[in-house]
């Protein structure tokens, strides 16, 4: 039976429910105990799962340093310990290198493989590959433009482009006139959408300012000249927490006036909301994201599930964080998980 024909059986809404009713068993699993265990009956219930033990692959492009990526993983952990999954974790920004993490996920016969698509063209061919091999693919984070033409079976994560837009929206609320989009990595689809989308939005003026992420120092740099350069800017909009936590000193160093806004969360970025040293941010819950990926893997070998039904993702974001909310997600920002 062809993979087509097992989706058209399977409506979106059905396998949505099924998601987020194993969604809230992990939730409640904690405090289950022996109670949530003998009620599992042959795995696919509530509490831990007693399923054969299965290995999911998680292949993203993280940078190093880049703490984005650790609330994913651990999201993705916890599912695994919830699933009776083996997650192995491996990272490379650069594409080839990432593809050819791939490749050795497949070459350890892994029983599912979870993916970023920064660069989904370096990753077609593996990708095919593994499906080949019988292993089913599901997108995670980055690709959402992509991952049904690479034949993937789920996508989790946001329409980066309608997040653009929202903060674009967001801007003018706010009197914006003139704003730097900073992209930390050149040719990732998913930032380029990002800034595309706030220009598509903003009624001032967008300029795109691309800087080296793997080097935060020159961020730094980079940042303050061009506001030194410009003195007319008046918000710098990031694309990770990390690089909104430099952009603020940056503005500092510069003598400006411009407020900082972003993509994403850590429990920095948090503290930097309540203080009023970040506008706001924009939430796609890298928690969940994570999460979603291993767990839905684990409902597809064991209950034949696709979330979306095979056509359409699930989206995570967006949503605005900011000091009329930060408070409600800085605790569990705090534990690392927002």
């Amino acid at each position: 039976m062809d993979r087509s024909s097992r989706t058209r059986r399977i409506t979106p809404a059905l396998a949505l429910a099924a998601a987020a009713a194993l969604v809230l068993a992990g939730c409640s699993s904690g405090s289950g105990g022996k109670k949530a265990e003998e009620t599992a009956g042959e795995g696919t219930g509530a509490g831990k799962a007693t399923t054969p033990r299965m290995t999911v692959a998680l292949v993203t492009h993280q940078a190093p340093g880049d703490t984005f990526w650790d609330i994913v993983r651990k999201g993705a952990q916890t599912a695994a310990d919830k699933d009776n999954v083996k997650l192995v974790y491996s990272a490379d920004p650069n594409a080839g290198n990432q593809a050819n993490l791939v490749q050795n996920a497949i070459d350890q016969k892994v029983d599912g493989i979870a993916v970023t698509l920064a660069k989904p063209d370096a990753l077609k061919g593996v990708i095919a590959k593994a499906r080949e091999a019988g292993i089913p693919v599901v997108g995670i984070n980055s690709g959402l433009s992509d991952w049904k033409e690479l034949g993937l079976m789920e996508f989790f994560g946001q329409d980066e482009t309608v997040a653009g837009e929202a903060l674009g929206k967001r801007l003018n609320d706010d009197g914006a006139k003139n704003v730097v989009c900073v992209i930390q990595e050149q040719g990732n689809v998913g930032l380029t959408q990002r800034c595309d989308g706030v220009k598509k939005t903003f009624s001032g003026t967008t300029e795109i300012l691309n800087v080296n992420g793997t080097d935060m120092p020159s961020v730094k740099a980079t940042i303050t000249a061009k506001l030194t350069e410009n003195t007319a800017v008046d918000h710098v909009v990031t694309l990770g927490a990390p690089f909104a936590l430099t952009a603020v000193q940056s503005v500092d160093e510069a003598g400006s006036k411009a407020k900082v806004a972003t993509f994403d969360l850590n429990k920095q970025l948090t503290g930097a909301i309540q203080k009023g040293d970040i506008a706001f941010a924009v939430d796609q819950q890298p928690y969940l994201q994570g999460y979603l990926a291993v767990d839905g893997l684990w409902l597809y070998k064991n209950n034949g599930n696709y979330s979306g039904g095979g056509e359409q993702p699930v989206l995570t974001g967006p949503a605005f964080v900011d000091q009329s909310n930060v408070e409600a997600v800085a605790q569990f920002a705090e534990k690392g998980t927002r």
